[in-house]
Parts: structure tokens; sequence; C-alpha cells
């Protein structure tokens, strides 16, 4: 018998080994798993999936709401530091104020919702919300640089609620009036100081738009210019000043380096693409192509502290 019962033992042992290596095989397949999506998810320029925050300062039945509106990135981090950080600046500067989100994209949300599972309200649906809240005066900060197109789209929805509340107020973009210009200008400069070194073009490039809007680009050149920042530079992806223009402009100063920085919110498709991609009709590599060396820095404006107090103010104008 008491062989037997080592033999038992024995083969408990045993058994409870060959439990314990399929627990760490299926342990271990299981990270494998997450590091493979991770590793997709990063070579396709998307980060995984980080906590967003929709609504700041919450409140029960808050009687006046600031709602900022942005057209909205599926990249996550950038997501998180631009909008987000506007977001948070304006949360932090109006305590007593609930602060919520709004996207003007519905294909980044129905991307964000079915990729990530986090829900952002459309501006209709963001409306609504407040209307079913009971909240009576609403602030609408946009995010926007310009008064363009989705700033006129915003505009004309807003009015469809007007008879919803007591009062709806709309913010200014980044860059209205000249003092938003010198604070732009003073922001990005001083941001970009590092790499200020004499030979090196610092290029900035913007969206683009076929609205008249698009002159705010020029002003914005013409500006940064007088102020005697010489070696700084505007473009954009989808109108004028072009790449073309860029290149005419390293070339014109003899620069050695160019450096590249998104002239929008976020770092999204554009600048991860566009601007800092490998595609052979990027700027990155169109640059390349001409001798230069290129330096991409993938920061969107909103994560600039200085950016994000200028939206603070528009802000306070209205209240």
């Amino acid at each position: 018998m008491s062989n037997l019962k080592k033999i038992l033992s024995l083969l408990l042992a045993l058994g409870l080994i060959a439990a314990f290596m399929t627990a760490c095989n299926k342990q271990t397949t299981g990270t494998e798993k997450v590091t493979e999506e991770a590793a997709q998810t990063a070579e396709s320029g998307e980060t995984a999936k980080v906590e967003d925050v929709t609504v700041y300062n919450k409140q029960e039945n808050p009687e006046t709401v600031i709602m900022v509106v942005s057209f909205g990135t599926s990249f996550n981090d950038s997501r998180v530091k631009t909008i987000g950080g506007i977001e948070s600046a304006i949360a932090k500067a109006f305590p007593n104020y609930e602060v919520r989100r709004a996207f003007t994209s519905q294909i980044i949300i129905d991307k964000l919702a079915e990729r990530d599972n986090v829900d952002i309200d459309n501006v209709t649906e963001a409306l609504d919300r407040a209307v079913a809240d009971g909240v009576k005066n609403l602030i609408v900060q946009p995010t926007h640089l310009m008064n363009g197109y989705e700033y006129t789209d915003l505009k004309e929805e807003l009015e469809k609620y007007s008879d919803q509340f007591d009062s709806i107020k709309l913010g200014e973009p980044l860059l209205t009036s000249d003092s938003d210009y010198e604070a732009v200008i003073k922001a990005i400069t001083e941001d970009m100081k590092d790499y200020d070194d004499g030979e090196t073009a610092i290029a900035f490039m913007g969206h683009g738009t076929e609205a008249d809007s698009n002159g705010v680009y020029a002003k914005l050149q013409e500006k940064i210019t007088a102020a005697g920042y010489k070696n700084f530079v505007i473009g954009t992806v989808e109108a004028e000043p072009s790449i073309d223009d860029v290149i005419a402009f390293a070339k014109a100063g003899s620069y050695k380096r160019v450096v590249l920085h998104p002239l929008m919110v976020v770092a999204g498709d554009h600048a991860n693409n566009d601007m800092a991609g490998d595609e052979d009709d990027s700027w990155k590599s169109l640059l390349e192509k001409e001798g230069f060396e290129v330096v991409p820095v993938l920061e969107g404006l909103g994560q600039n502290e200085a950016i994000q107090q200028i939206y603070v103010q528009h802000v306070s104008a209205l209240l």
C-alpha cells in the first residue's frame, strides 16, 4: 500500500505540473496576441486604445454647459493630447461649468465606436442631449483653425436650436483677431526655438480650403515674416500655398534642413501620412528628393499650452 500511495502522489504531482504548463502556454499565447494587435495598430499609424474624457466638471442638472466642438481624429494619442488638452484647459479655467465634447466628423465617430468602443456625440446628438438635460445656456467653442465651411455649418446647425435654449453663444476660431495671430505666432515660434539654428527652414503644414478663409495662411505668413521669423514658411495640403512653394522657399534660402510641423489642431492622418509619411508624394519624401534633411515633428497645435489658452480666452469672451 505504501508503494501504491507513492505512485499515486507522483501521478498527482505530474498532473499538476502539466496543468501549470498548459496555463502558462495559454497566458503566453494571449500576450502574443495583444502584442501582435498592438504592432498592427502602431503599423497603421494609430496607437492602442487610451481613455477619453467626454464630460468634464460633470454636474447634476447643469444650467449652463460649455460644448467644445472638434472635427475629431482616430489617432488616439493625438486626440488625448490635443483635443483633450484644449478641453481640459477650458474645464480647468471654468470649474463651475460642465464641459462636453462633440465631433463633426461622423466617419471618425463611427470608426472610434467600432474599433475602440468609444462613444462620442456628433453635434446634433450633443444638442439633443443638452435639450433633454434641461440646459438653458449653451456656450459652443469650436477648435477650428479658421472661419471656413465647417464653422459655417456649425453656425447653421446651432441656429436650428435657437428656440430650444435661453441662449446659444458661438466662440471664435483660433485665427480670428489680430491678437489671435500674434498669440499663435508667439506660441509656435517659442515651441520651435530649438530647431531655429539659422540653417533650418521651419515649415508648417495647414489643411487648406476652397473657402475665402484660406487667406488666413497668407496672412499668417505675412505676419510671421514681419515679426522677424524669416525662416518660417506656411504651406497647405489641399490648397495654396502648396508643397511646391515650401520647396521653393527652402531652396531660395539655401537651407540644409527642413523641419515639418502640422498647422492643425491634431496630428492625425494628414500629419502622419501627407506630411511625414514614406509615400513618394508626402512632404517628407518630396523634400528629401530635393536633397534636404527632413525632421517631422508630429505634434498638433492643440497640445501647445499657449494655443490652449487662446481657446480659453475665446470662451472667456462669451462668459
